[in-house]
């Protein structure tokens, strides 16, 4: 398939670019695989339109305030986006960075609160590995002085209430540089009313990139090779899906990235298997899901490989149809919009 057959319009204004006062407050569109139907619901229905004994999953990334201004040791500022922590011993990173003139190796950098870093490597393209000396735990660290990695398409600078909201309320641990957005919508009190309808849940961990944002920049699908992420999966989410499955009840995945942690574990029987591993599975029309049996997911940018997953789950004209739905009825869009529920 080609990346035009996966494009569609829509109008600036509907791209959300605040969280809505309340996180369960969001539309639902409610595709069905089966029939073709569609149907416009509120996210706080999500427990009536599943069923008891269905297993919900997951994906409890942290965000990390992964966005650092600093400035050279020539007096130059520069941007910094941590990626990625590389093994090996202290706190070597790999980044995005951003500067009027290249930070070339050995540069010296100096950020707020003590933080300083030296670049150990240039990796091309913006790219680099830099290394930080601080007093005290790093992340705490980025966690006082670092900005919330905002997506490109939310025109504005990050609040203070982005620390909160652009994070899921079972957020546990730190790494990812974009928040996995279907699980955003989920409150507490949402929780509460799935676990009284007899719907359980839980959880892996993928730790979302930048990749996920960036364009697919070739034309035939069989030709575009994935970013790789980490994931881990418990032993008990694993015990949980395959007894779940063997009872013949539903895997719903919270979100593309645990749909897509699911699928990368899974044999080809559909067992999922645990442990962590690295993923870069891009899932396509004609891929056989193994795992996944219905799915809570944001809308996606036109043309990116998270709306060919969920075309690929439901169908590339009744997943287009329903965008198309979407945009008339003024739903509103991406990391902080609306979403959908395909069942």
């Amino acid at each position: 398939m080609r990346l035009s057959d996966f494009d569609y319009k829509l109008p600036a204004e509907l791209i959300a670019q605040e969280p809505l006062a309340e996180r369960a407050a969001s539309r639902l569109l409610v595709v069905r695989r089966d029939t073709g139907g569609i149907e416009h619901a509120r996210f706080a229905d999500l427990s009536g339109l599943l069923l008891p004994g269905d297993l919900l999953v997951r994906n409890e990334t942290r965000v990390i305030p992964a966005r650092l201004h600093g400035r050279k040791a020539s007096g130059g500022q520069i941007e910094l986006l941590l990626v990625e922590r590389v093994g090996g011993e202290g706190e070597l990173w790999r980044c995005m960075t951003r500067s009027s003139k290249p930070a070339r190796p050995g540069c010296k950098l100096f950020f707020s609160a003590g933080l300083e870093g030296e670049v150990a490597a240039d990796l091309g393209d913006g790219w680099r590995t830099i290394r930080f000396h601080c007093p005290g735990d790093f992340l705490g660290h980025l966690e006082a002085i670092g900005e919330m990695p905002l997506p490109h398409y939310i025109q504005r600078s990050p609040a203070a209430a982005d620390r909160e909201r652009y994070q899921t309320v079972y957020a546990r641990e730190p790494g990812a540089v974009a928040a996995p957005t279907a699980g955003l919508h989920f409150s507490e009190e949402t929780f509460a009313a799935l676990t009284a309808r007899g719907i359980e849940t839980c959880g892996l961990t993928l730790h979302v990139g930048p990749g996920t944002f960036q364009p697919v920049r070739v034309d035939h699908l069989d030709e575009h090779r994935m970013h790789e992420e980490s994931f881990v999966i418990p032993d008990v989410t694993a015990k949980a899906v395959n007894q779940a499955h063997a009872e013949g009840r539903r895997i719903v995945a919270i979100g593309t990235t645990s749909t897509r942690a699911l699928e990368s574990a899974a044999d080809e029987l559909g067992r999922l298997h645990s442990g962590g591993a690295e993923t870069h599975l891009f899932i396509r029309p004609g891929y056989r899901f193994r795992v996944t049996d219905a799915m809570v997911t944001n809308f996606h940018l036109p043309k990116s490989t998270l709306l060919i997953l969920v075309a690929a789950f439901a169908g590339r004209e009744l997943i287009l149809e329903a965008y198309r739905q979407a945009v008339a009825e003024k739903y509103r869009f991406f990391s902080y919009g609306d979403c959908m529920l395909i069942l």
